[in-house]
């Protein structure tokens, strides 16, 4: 008897068995659980609510819901584990270099930060704030959506420390009008402070301080006095700071203790479990510095090169002997039957054996024809004389004593 097939589970199908819920368990709201479970800040995961993608219990939940810990939440078909009982998040230092932008898809395929970034169980990491492809320093993710939150909300009016270098030098009135305020594109904007801290020739700089994070902010302030910056490094973001040992290009995860003061200061939560979601592996380069290695991608080839990137093939200097040895070779040997390709009046591979040729019949069919005067068979050395015979005259020792006849004595 044949095996009934497995019946498939119907996706659409939104009935689910009663759930049990603890009347003791404190209702929280769901864009809140959403960012402690690092699929990104409240204000992203509010707008995800709203796209009609997270359901509660088989229904579409909607801005302001809350759920408790016997609640099913969804993610387009797909359960989601809320951490009702927060872990302690992670937070990781990037000195970020130039030429990197600060984004997790580019569509011209440009390198990002997010390409060197270490993988996270259960979670996913949150740039804290963005700088631009030509700005450098210090740049932050975390997985908590609501330490994230923190540092960016406008309302916190958190500080970001910037050293800045220019061309050309700011007089006292142009650093008093930028701390007051300056009329740009889009707002007044202005530095909490400015100091300067010296420079060489025409090239300056200065310490900025500043509460906003608009776009390009920094510089468009300096670009109203003519002073383009050639330079930008952001040294502080609220409470941290870029640490010396990390140099360009490499990370920091920051330890536990470390962590509970950046929850404290935010007034978070502490929560009591730390560090879950670690690895060993990972719990290894708490505290220390390494240089992080990019993902291959996709537009890679196998060996690892980008394809554009592959240059011509490289010829070694065996190859190259080789090569330079096979030009210089004489031209080969041609024999008895072969004839000389290259005389007049005669088709290419003339006197070669044919398809399906013996070599008898090669020699009857190259014999039968006639040379004309001049042309001979292509030679590559003379022939060599033969040596003469030496004839040896035959002895008489070298006959054998003849057999004595039988009787007699």
């Amino acid at each position: 008897m044949a095996r009934p097939f497995k019946q498939q589970r119907n996706p659409r199908n939104t009935s689910f068995k009663p759930v049990v819920v603890d009347p003791d368990a404190v209702p929280q709201r769901l864009h809140k659980l959403l960012a402690l479970a690092g699929l990104g800040s409240r204000r992203e995961m509010e707008a995800l609510i709203e796209s009609g993608r997270i359901t509660i219990n088989g229904k579409v939940a909607e801005i302001g819901a809350a759920v408790v810990p016997g609640d099913v939440v969804r993610l387009d078909s797909r359960p989601l584990h809320l951490p009702f009982e927060a872990e302690l998040p992670q937070v990781l230092l990037y000195h970020k270099p130039e030429g990197e932008i600060v984004t997790q898809d580019d569509p011209e395929k440009r390198a990002t930060v997010f390409d060197k970034l270490p993988p996270v169980r259960g979670a996913k990491w949150i740039a804290v704030g963005r700088l631009d492809m030509n700005t450098s320093g210090l740049l932050i993710f975390t997985t908590s959506g609501e330490l994230a939150n923190r540092f960016m909300h406008p309302r916190y009016e958190v500080e970001r420390e910037y050293a800045v270098r220019i061309f050309g030098e700011l007089s006292e009135g142009e650093m008093l009008q930028l701390t007051q305020g300056i009329e740009l594109d889009d707002g007044p904007a202005n530095f909490d402070s400015i100091r300067p801290q010296g420079g060489e020739g025409a090239n300056h700089w200065y310490e900025v301080i500043l509460r906003e994070g608009r776009n390009r902010e920094v510089r468009r302030l300096f670009e109203a006095f003519q002073k383009p910056v050639s330079r930008l490094i952001r040294v502080r973001f609220g409470p941290v700071n870029l640490p010396p040992r990390v140099k360009r290009g490499q990370m920091l995860h920051l330890e536990a203790k470390e962590v509970v003061g950046l929850m404290e200061w935010a007034e978070l939560e502490v929560p009591k479990t730390p560090l879950k979601q670690l690895s060993p592996r990972e719990k290894e380069k708490i505290g220390k510095v390494f240089t992080p290695k990019a993902r291959k991608s996709k537009f890679e080839s196998a060996e690892g090169a980008p394809l554009e990137s592959r240059g011509p093939r490289r010829v070694t200097k065996t190859r190259e002997e080789s090569i330079r040895g096979n030009r210089e070779k004489p031209a080969r040997s041609v024999g008895r039957t072969e004839r000389n390709i290259d005389s007049p009046g005669r088709d290419k591979g003339e006197g070669y054996a044919k398809p399906g040729e013996n070599k008898r019949d090669e020699n009857a069919r190259v014999a039968g024809r006639r040379r004309p005067e001049g042309q001979g068979r292509a030679m590559t050395s003379a022939p060599k004389p033969r040596k003469p015979a030496t004839r040896r005259i035959r002895q008489g020792s070298d006959l054998p004593a003849p057999k004595p006849k039988r009787g007699s004595r």
